[in-house]
């Protein structure tokens, strides 16, 4: 089955020398690394299929309906109802029913909250299913290795999109042949943005057709994370301490209604199966991890970023980019990203474009609050209801453009 990755023309530089299929083969040497004791670099294997561990699914099953209702995940009687499945480890969020997909969403959320989207990340992916848009977020977990992550998320899209276009969407009443030739685009957010940076240039077979790059941000270690430096004997004396901890142990053996009650006071919904309770789970387990490193003595990212930039220059192999950045964030490094990638794209015939709108690094994971009005109408409702609209009309002026800059592209 046919699906409309983009592919580039090998004539434009050294860094597209290789032809689609040949994946990746111009991955600098730096890059070539042995992950998950696969002994290969992951998505270097072109012609197995590798079935994702289930992350965020607990379940051994491929997939597994649940609802999705007004920017969360749960039971509900909403007309406009979205079902969303559990597939090869990705979460697939597809239009309301009877809609037709306009083309499928690779989406990869920020660091430690891109482990669970259906947390983070909801109101966002469903606005866009809404749109119609098919929308595949591919969980990771936290790593210094970026290298490690891309590939991970690399392995896991095409995974998921292999079953997808086999199987169809029965759940959604969508068929193989309704998906086999939809367009196939990426967004990223934060670190996400990172991930699908390096995605679109290490490798160059089932490349997106267009990426939307949101609040870009790769800071060198040092300055991601102040002190970084003085953290490894410290953090040495403390992992032992947090591995051994009580909070540790429950956080890992807590109830549903214990992890419900706990993001209940944080104003999310949950909904009562064992696949969200596994995604939390899975959220705190990345910390022990994440200490690890630091315990190794690692001081750096992996590309570090001066690494990326040179690489992005010669390699970056998706020809249409669109990049968002909003008014309020410190940290976000788009205009960067758009002196790296502006000559590349040029020199594939690509387009480049740049947008800032209203919001901070953090809009794009706002959730709508939940807020009953009482028997009265009080002050304190029309405070809650104001703040309630200037957030969420941020995501959807996010949501809008990506949507209307993606259209010109979906033929």
């Amino acid at each position: 089955m046919a699906t409309c990755f983009s592919s580039t023309s090998s004539s434009s530089s050294s860094g597209l020398a290789t032809k689609l299929g040949s994946g990746c083969d111009h991955i600098p040497h730096h890059a070539q690394t042995q992950i998950n004791g696969y002994g290969s670099f992951l998505g270097c294997r072109r012609r197995s299929r590798l079935r994702a561990v289930v992350v965020a699914g607990g379940s051994a099953s491929s997939s597994t309906k649940k609802t999705a209702v007004n920017g969360y995940v749960g039971p509900g009687s909403s007309a406009d109802r979205l079902i969303s499945t559990w597939s090869d480890s990705c979460l697939v969020v597809p239009p309301p029913t009877g809609k037709k997909p306009r083309a499928i969403i690779k989406f990869l959320g920020g660091a430690f909250i891109g482990a669970v989207p259906e947390l983070t990340y909801s109101y966002l992916t469903e606005l866009l299913a809404k749109d119609g848009f098919l929308v595949i977020s591919v969980p990771y977990n936290v790593t210094f290795d970026h290298v490690q992550a891309a590939a991970q998320v690399y392995e896991r899209f095409n995974a998921c999109l292999d079953t997808i276009l086999a199987s169809g969407l029965p759940n959604a009443n969508l068929s193989p042949a309704q998906l086999a030739q939809l367009p196939v685009f990426s967004v990223g957010h934060s670190n996400g943005a990172l991930l699908q940076v390096l995605a679109g240039s290490y490798f160059s077979d089932k490349v997106p057709k267009a990426n939307a790059i949101i609040a870009y941000n790769n800071r060198p270690a040092t300055e991601a994370v102040p002190y970084f430096e003085q953290l490894g004997p410290l953090v040495n004396q403390m992992v032992p301490i947090v591995e051994a901890s009580p909070v540790s142990s429950m956080a890992r053996t807590a109830s549903g209604d214990a992890w419900k009650a706990l993001v209940d006071a944080a104003g999310a919904m949950l909904p009562d199966n064992q696949e969200t309770l596994s995604s939390l789970t899975k959220f705190v387990d990345q910390l022990p991890s994440v200490l690890n490193e630091v315990t190794q003595g690692i001081s750096e990212f992996k590309p570090t970023p001066s690494e990326n930039r040179v690489f992005f220059k010669s390699s970056y192999n998706v020809k249409h980019t669109l990049l968002v950045k909003f008014n309020f964030d410190a940290i976000d490094e788009t205009y960067t990203l758009e002196e790296t990638l502006k000559p590349r794209v040029e020199s594939i015939g690509g387009t480049l474009e740049k947008v800032e709108i209203s919001g901070n690094h953090i809009t794009p994971c706002i959730q709508e609050p939940k807020w009953q009005v009482g028997n009265v109408y009080t002050p304190a409702d029309a405070v809650a209801q104001s703040l309630k609209t200037l957030s969420l009309n941020d995501v959807r002026v996010l949501s809008r453009t990506i949507s209307d800059w993606f259209r010109g592209f979906e033929d």
